[in-house]
């Protein structure tokens, strides 16, 4: 059976209560008290003007539904369309311009770009914990995409362009930051901040990273100016396959990206490579980590472009 055929893909009950078994496991929570043992379940009833999945607080009295703290709070598009935009999102490995989802889910375009951007925001991952450790290996590197606002297009060099800086765990996770620009004190910083000091370091001999007192356990480096890419386990050919997915995805799939957009397409990409196949994930799976992500975070339309 496909799994596009599952009835929360197609029936708005069935849809509430997959997000509800996903947000609440233990059973409801009032977003308003914190209240779990005195939650009581509102009968459907459309001549009542009691909407589908509504809740109610034996505590502060007060009414809510599973969508209540999340980035589809407010959202007047129905649940089983959100499962169907996460699952595309999630399992389209370079992913889904707003172009397709508006026509494949009949929406309008401005619904399906907005819808886009909450998936994205559901995506974003805070609080990680430092990526390495003992025994582990670690790759940095970064890339240039697009062009910052208001600038000329120059001959050569990447000053005109977007800074990627990111951050692999060989047979792990990726961490991608849009950096303002690639310094050695930005670099070190964000280095420092999330890869754990025990770790081995892998670099290009760019000179971000010429300086040895890092503080790992390792710092191995490659010369790619001199047509070096490999020496034993020194490479960082793990990023290099990264960011071709990257931008293959952001050329041919969305196109155009705007410079305070950028991070959340980023994480986007961080967020399906964490949760590939070969960590056992499947594009089932996958759209549910998505949807586990959606609590606590809130983005307006207005938001969704200022920010």
């Amino acid at each position: 059976m496909s799994v596009l055929s599952k009835p929360y893909f197609h029936n708005e009950e069935a849809a509430y209560a997959k997000l509800e078994a996903i947000i609440w496991p233990e059973g409801p929570v009032c977003p308003h008290c914190g209240c779990m043992g005195r939650v009581y379940k509102m009968t459907a009833n459309p001549e009542k003007r009691i909407r589908i999945g509504l809740h109610k607080c034996g505590d502060c009295r007060k009414q809510f539904t599973v969508k209540v703290g999340t980035v589809f709070e407010s959202s007047h598009v129905k649940l089983h369309f959100w499962f169907q935009a996460a699952y595309l999102l999630a399992s389209s490995k370079k992913g889904i311009s707003a172009h397709q989802l508006h026509r494949t889910l009949g929406v309008t375009y401005k619904t399906a770009w907005f819808m886009a951007h909450r998936l994205r925001e559901a995506m974003t991952t805070v609080g990680m914990g430092p990526l390495g450790g003992e025994g582990k290996i670690v790759e940095s590197d970064e890339t240039y995409i697009g062009r910052k606002k208001g600038s000329v297009k120059k001959t050569g060099g990447a000053g005109h362009k977007l800074a990627v800086l990111s951050l692999v765990e060989r047979g792990g996770e990726v961490r991608s930051f849009h950096i303002e620009r690639a310094t050695k004190k930005i670099v070190r910083e964000v280095i420092d901040a999330n890869v754990s000091k025990k770790s081995h370091l892998m670099t290009d001999m760019a000179g971000l990273y010429v300086r040895k007192d890092y503080g790992f356990a390792a710092h191995d480096t490659v010369d790619h100016s001199s047509g070096e890419y490999v020496r034993g386990a020194a490479y960082t050919n793990t990023l290099e396959g990264y960011f071709s997915l990257f931008k293959k995805g952001m050329k041919g799939v969305y196109q155009h990206c705007g410079e305070q957009h950028l991070h959340r397409y980023l994480a986007e990409f961080d967020f399906r490579y964490n949760a590939r196949e070969s960590l056992g994930v499947n594009d089932d799976q996958r759209s549910i980590r998505a949807l586990r992500g959606i609590s606590g975070k809130r983005l307006t339309y207005r938001g969704s472009h200022a920010s």
